[in-house]
């Protein structure tokens, strides 16, 4: 079996949620055990850093690990999408893993994993918490796919839990209700293990309820009594509530031992994209016309970036834009701007929606624009088309901003 052979393999022969949507989400997780039981349990082996939330936990992943890098730890990091190669979802020190390892673990366990027929994001979890204990990192930062209570990662006995926000997205699988979201986030928070909530929100009782149970010390970052002027490399207003909530993890950290100064903390906030190598939040393409990649892909993450957007000094914003085909788009299309171009374009993964589909769905709303059958077309469109003072925006999907980068 080759590399690819293997990736093919995950990818084609499991559920997936990249490409299914909800048929592979798992409602339990005996999976994930079973799957840990015959590697010896390797999520025992490892101290880590638990982080859910509907937006920010992918960069406050990242800032956590840059910040523990900065302190000199050996430090694992879990993240979910990838954007262009597979390993991305597991680093070590900012490092991917590599192919050899990814191939020797699917040879080594298809024949065992076979008898479970575990998920695709089983599978990767089961390989990264074996990589984490085998290369003995002093912490792992392991964000949730999807929800917390029920994902696959929920199997560790991490150091501190860290909530970012609460919104709408995954409500076919998670609830329609931002308390039953809440409520599926917080299932995470453990046993006498703080918990820290970076942003304020009206599901506060909720939290503070599942953390009683648990006798969970819990810390709301928005209430520090600190004026925090820390900054970060990663470009976007939306990374100050992650910021918050870095600091007050930082706080709890101290106390428990960890040895990171401010210094540290404040160095590992301004060189995240050089640590760990993160792309896609509110990243700069090119220049003349500034060309942005953003992962945002929910209604408060778009919310949040396209209120951003507004704020740029450009003559003219163009949109090259495509989501997934389970989305509730007519929350999210009627957020963005009508006096703009738009360029619909659907990547190349199943769920999709369709780029006809979709210039139709935004005809509603009065976005006009084109439709183009790759994200290719529809980006060189747009530059084609733009002044060297207008702004291209390139999201509404991580698949989209995957194949523009």
């Amino acid at each position: 079996m080759t590399y690819e052979q293997a990736l093919d393999y995950l990818y084609k022969q499991l559920p997936m949620y990249q490409n299914e949507g909800k048929s592979a989400y798992k409602k339990d997780l005996n999976n994930t055990k079973a799957l840990c039981n015959i590697l010896d349990n390797p999520q025992q082996k490892f101290k880590s850093i638990h982080i859910a939330g509907t937006n920010g936990k992918g960069s406050s992943a990242h800032m956590l690990a840059s910040v523990f890098q900065e302190a000199g730890y050996k430090t694992g990091l879990y993240t979910s999408p990838h954007l262009k190669d597979f390993k991305e979802r597991i680093r070590i020190n900012g490092e991917t893993i590599s192919n050899t390892t990814v191939l020797n673990f699917i040879e080594r366990y298809i024949s065992d994993f076979d008898k479970i027929k575990p998920s695709f994001f089983e599978w990767t979890v089961a390989l990264a918490f074996q990589i984490f204990a085998k290369e003995k990192v002093d912490i792992a930062i392991i964000e949730t796919g999807l929800g917390g209570r029920l994902d696959s990662t929920n199997v560790i006995n991490p150091e501190l839990c860290l909530i970012t926000n609460i919104g709408f997205d995954h409500v076919e699988m998670l609830g329609d209700t931002l308390e039953a979201i809440a409520r599926e986030k917080a299932g995470i928070i453990k046993r006498n293990t703080p918990v820290v909530i970076s942003q304020q929100s009206k599901q506060k009782e909720v939290f503070e309820q599942i953390a009683l149970q648990n006798n969970a010390p819990i810390h709301f970052a928005e209430e520090l009594n600190t004026n925090c002027d820390l900054k970060t490399d990663l470009v976007g207003s939306y990374q100050k509530s992650n910021i918050l909530g870095v600091l007050q993890c930082w706080a709890i950290l101290r106390l428990q031992g960890w040895q990171i100064s401010f210094k540290q903390l404040q160095t590992g906030l301004l060189n995240v994209t050089t640590n760990t190598k993160i792309r896609g939040r509110w990243e700069i393409l090119s220049h003349n016309p500034t060309v942005i990649a953003d992962t945002a892909h929910n209604k408060e993450g778009l919310c949040i970036a396209l209120n951003q957007l507004g704020k740029t000094n450009a003559k003219h914003l163009h949109f090259v834009i495509g989501f997934v085909n389970d989305k509730n788009l007519d929350d999210i299309l009627e957020l963005f701007p009508k006096n703009a171009t738009y360029y619909f374009c659907q990547a190349n993964v199943q769920r999709a929606l369709n780029a006809e589909d979709l210039k139709r769905l935004a005809k509603k709303y009065k976005l006009t624009g084109e439709s183009y059958e790759s994200v290719s077309a529809a980006l060189n469109e747009a530059k084609e088309k733009a002044n060297s003072d207008d702004v291209i925006y390139v999201g509404g999907s991580t698949f989209v901003v995957a194949e523009a980068i």
